[in-house]
Formats: C-alpha cells, structure tokens, sequence
C-alpha cells in the first residue's frame, strides 16, 4: 500500500524485452534504497512494482503483460522520468490517500490553465471509472494524491500547486498525454458490498434505486 505522495522522480535506464513480458531497471534519483529489501513492493507512476534487483539508487522490476496493456509504461523509453513511492510502514506519515498502486486504467489530459500560482489539469477518466469519480473525493494521477476540484459527466478537474509540478512528472505531460488513473479504494469496495450477491449475478451499475433499496438515499 502507499499514500500518493511522491519521494522522487527517478527515469527508466534499461527496457528489456524478456520471454513475452518486460524488465525495467529504474535510477531513482534523490530516493535511497539502502534499507530496501529484494521483494520490495514501489511504485512507478501509481504502478506497484515488485524490486527484483536492487542497488542503493537503482532497481529492476518485471512487468507484466497485464500491466502493460492496462498503463502507460506500454508508451515508456529509455529515459522517461517516472513517479516514486516506496511501499507505506506502520510510522509513515498519511498525507495523502490510500493507494494500492492497482492501475484502473489510463486517463487523458484534455486542459491545462494557470490558476493563480496552480495550474488546474483537467482529464477525461474512462467512462466505466467516472461512477467512481467524486467531487473533493480522492484520486490517484501517476502514483499522486490528488483532491478532484470538480467533475463534469467523465471529465475532472484537479489544482496542481508548485511544489507538486517540482516534485513530480506532471510540469513534463501535456495535453492528449495519458496518466495511469487509481479511483478512490474505498469506492470501488462500496459499490461490490452494496450490489451482495447480485455482484456474482451480473454486471449491473450503481443505480438510484440501489442506492434507495441499501438506505444511503
């Protein structure tokens, strides 16, 4: 688990093509891993990975066919700049959300404007994830913590102050770019406790009326 707040921005060395799937050997900048552990679960732009190899600022983590199909590492070269979290300890401090690093899918940058000293991104979620997109809810952009100003059908908009263009990718993406998309954990977990059994009969959305039937409206 992790808490979307990003310790460094590191880049990826090596892309390595290995029986179907890939290898990544990742530079993690300012971040140390001297009390790292082979086993090691990091996160790469919201992705968890699993540490396979590891130096005192470097890593290498297989990647599989899901992940790819399923994030934008498909997309990555030989030195794009990456997000990076380490796995949260019972003494790390909670300053963002709780993110298990399970990418839901990929969302797209459509506006960039300044507001004030922020930039305000908006992004267009896929439509099967907006149901879990709330405004002030939590989301999770590239392995950020993130408050979501607004949302508008699959669209939401999000406030990126300074210290968070420094610290992170997103001063890099630009509009049409893609960003790896976690919805609140919570959300998710909701929705299945709340269909019951029906969740292992069919597919169905939350409805009005569902939400009626479990007493929440």
């Amino acid at each position: 688990m992790f808490t979307g707040i990003i310790l460094a921005i590191g880049k990826i060395t090596q892309i390595e093509q290995k029986s179907g799937d890939v290898r990544l050997s990742i530079d993690t900048g300012k971040l140390s891993l001297k009390e790292a552990n082979l086993g090691d679960s990091i996160a790469v732009n919201g992705i968890c990975l699993t540490a396979v190899e590891l130096g005192d600022n470097s890593f290498v983590a297989d990647v599989s066919n899901e992940t790819l199909a399923r994030t934008n590492l498909k997309s990555a070269a030989t030195g794009t700049p990456v997000n990076l979290e380490l796995a949260l300890t019972p003494q790390t401090r909670m300053g963002g959300h709780i993110v298990s690093g399970h990418v839901d899918g990929l969302a797209t940058l459509v506006e960039q404007k300044p507001d004030g000293r922020s930039i305000r991104f908006k992004f267009k979620a896929p439509d099967s994830l907006a149901k879990y997109i709330a405004e002030k809810g939590s989301i999770c952009i590239n392995g950020i913590s993130l408050t979501i100003n607004n949302v508008e059908g699959a669209e939401f908009s999000v406030n990126i102050v300074p210290h968070t263009l420094k610290e992170t990718t997103l001063g890099a993406i630009n509009v049409g770019d893609s960003i790896n998309l976690e919805v609140d954990l919570l959300a998710r977990y909701m929705e299945r406790l709340m269909k019951g059994e029906a969740a292992a009969e069919c597919p169905s959305r939350v409805t009005e009326n569902l939400l009626k039937e479990s007493g929440f409206i």
